[in-house]
């Protein structure tokens, strides 16, 4: 059995997804207007800065982002198609993440993931895909091959990279070299410190992962993107998330993230869908 497609997902659900998608838009609906912030120019700066600080307000940027409650418009393009889909998104870094796709009368998706389990909810089917928590388990749904750390970090608009590593830089970008060709890069907003693209390189130098920041607004957790734009060029993907009305630092609770068998849905091993 082939890994799930996103052109395959915008089918009509079962009316048991209608309801706890009907609560989350309830919730989503209550939220605040979010302003739009200063201007964020990706401009090249005339003089140096320091690596070693653009680091501290990233580091700083994490401590202020650890949730995330929002509807948002998904646009991809692969070498399957293209499509436009609505999305509910519930991220609590470090590693709790929860993704509805959404059609007209409700869910039509539901993928869970934690760091013990992933877990993907198809109502049209009654099927219901349970796998130990991995990084190939969840490529299978989100085809982004990140760790699920790494990608609750990237929605809450957070390069996904180490921090502690060595940084250099003369200006923009800063960079960490890990030998053999592989290396990541950050580009940022000189007046605000605000991270605009992150850039993955494997071993032949090639540029394996790539994302970008940007329609910076003024929330509750500062300045924050209400676009993310991430590529696997290897894969011809291409994925655009609109943030509408983001909720930061909102409380989660861990039953979000928890999935249980319905009643006469099948339950399949999530590593059946192979590759």
């Amino acid at each position: 059995m082939r890994s799930p497609d996103w052109q395959g997902l915008l089918w009509r659900p079962r009316c048991r997804a209608i309801v706890g998608a009907a609560i989350l838009l309830s919730a989503l609906s209550c939220a605040p207007v979010v302003p739009p912030g200063p201007a964020v120019t990706n401009r090249i700066p005339q003089h140096a800065l320091d690596p070693g600080e653009i680091v501290r307000r990233l580091a700083h940027r994490e401590q202020q982002l650890w949730s995330l409650r929002t509807l948002a418009t998904v646009d991809y393009s692969s070498w399957r198609g293209r499509g436009r889909f609505q999305e509910v998104v519930l991220v609590r870094r470090p590693d709790r993440l929860r993704l509805e796709t959404l059609s007209q009368l409700g869910a039509v998706l539901i993928v869970t993931a934690a760091s013990d389990e992933v877990v993907g909810f198809h109502p049209q089917e009654n099927l219901l895909y349970r796998g130990r928590g991995s990084k190939e388990n969840l490529f299978r749904y989100t085809q982004i091959p990140l760790e699920l750390e790494e990608v609750t970090r990237l929605l809450l608009g957070l390069p996904p990279v180490d921090l502690t590593r060595r940084w250099e830089g003369n200006g923009n970008p800063i960079s960490w070299e890990g030998g053999g060709g592989r290396r990541e890069t950050i580009f940022f907003d000189p007046t605000h410190g605000l991270p605009l693209r992150w850039e993955r390189f494997d071993d032949n130098g090639e540029i394996e992962l790539s994302a970008s920041f940007s329609d910076f607004s003024v929330t509750s957790g500062g300045l924050f993107p209400m676009m993310l734009s991430f590529a696997v060029p290897t894969r011809q993907l291409h994925v655009e998330v609109r943030y509408q009305e983001p909720e930061l630092n909102v409380v989660l609770p861990e039953s979000l993230f928890v999935q249980e068998k319905p009643p006469h849905v099948r339950e399949v091993p999530l590593e059946s869908l192979g590759g």
